[in-house]
């Protein structure tokens, strides 16, 4: 008995034709709808907000992030903004964020002020903890709270390591230097000589000072106003023994 072969059916070619024809009108709704997301202006960058500046300008953060208002939102990411906003001297830290739709922030955290110095033109200006200089503004700058510099050339490289060494140095104890003078050695080219609002005199050198920052408050707290060298020993002698012992040798001289 013989059996008879199944008849095989054809492809539906008009339904793989359909399919494909959907597709295509997918993508290119898609395609129509991207086009025109990136000509309106809600793709746009509508508003800059940048906040924490004090001493550098909007517009030098603006020139800096190298995007202005108009500009394609999804252009440039934010990791970018970011690295470009921190090749300015004055910022030591930037956070960018993109808010949809339109909206860029920038929050800007600046090197602290460390310290003050008069410019050759008689100008005060603030060291930041970087060792950059800027304007200082009456309005926000506080000089009682910083020491000063005086006697420093803008070339000399101890001055750079001292203005990261007050960085690190909390405001509290920072806010008794009065006055920070260079007193190189052989032994300590970076000696310096401190004055304190508390009328003390310290000697001591760049490379120890965060170091010794907590005895020399120490001493100012329990003891009179004197003489104290903190370097590889740590020495203290109050101005009136001091006076004394001057006044003995000059007695000295006068009965010899």
């Amino acid at each position: 008995m013989s059996s008879q072969m199944p008849v095989l059916k054809e492809p539906n070619r008009k339904r793989m034709g359909s399919r494909k024809l959907l597709t295509i009108l997918i993508l290119l709704f898609v395609a129509l709808l991207a086009v025109l997301f990136f000509n309106s202006s809600i793709s746009k960058v509508s508003e800059i907000q940048i906040e924490g500046t004090r001493f550098v300008t909007h517009e030098e953060i603006g020139k800096a992030a190298a995007i202005l208002v108009g500009d394609a939102f999804f252009r440039t990411s934010s990791s970018t903004i970011k690295e470009r906003v921190l090749t300015l001297p004055q910022v030591n830290d930037v956070k960018v964020t993109k808010v949809f739709p339109g909206l860029l922030k920038i929050a800007v955290e600046e090197f602290p002020v460390v310290a003050f110095e008069l410019s050759k033109q008689g100008e005060m200006t603030a060291l930041l903890s970087n060792g950059t200089t800027v304007e200082a503004d009456s309005d926000v700058m506080q000089l009682v709270d910083k020491p000063v510099l005086s006697g420093w050339t803008d070339d000399n490289p101890v001055k750079a390591a001292l203005t990261t060494q007050l960085g690190k140095i909390t405001t509290k104890q920072l806010s008794d230097l009065s006055e920070i003078i260079p007193y190189p050695s052989s032994a300590y080219p970076d000696r310096i000589r401190i004055y304190t609002r508390t009328k003390f005199e310290v000697v001591t050198a760049v490379s120890v000072l965060t170091e010794k920052i907590e005895a020399l408050n120490a001493v100012i707290e329990t003891q009179e106003p004197g003489k104290i060298t903190m370097l590889l020993a740590d020495t203290y002698v109050p101005f009136q023994s001091e006076s004394l012992e001057n006044m003995d040798a000059d007695q000295k001289e006068t009965t010899q």
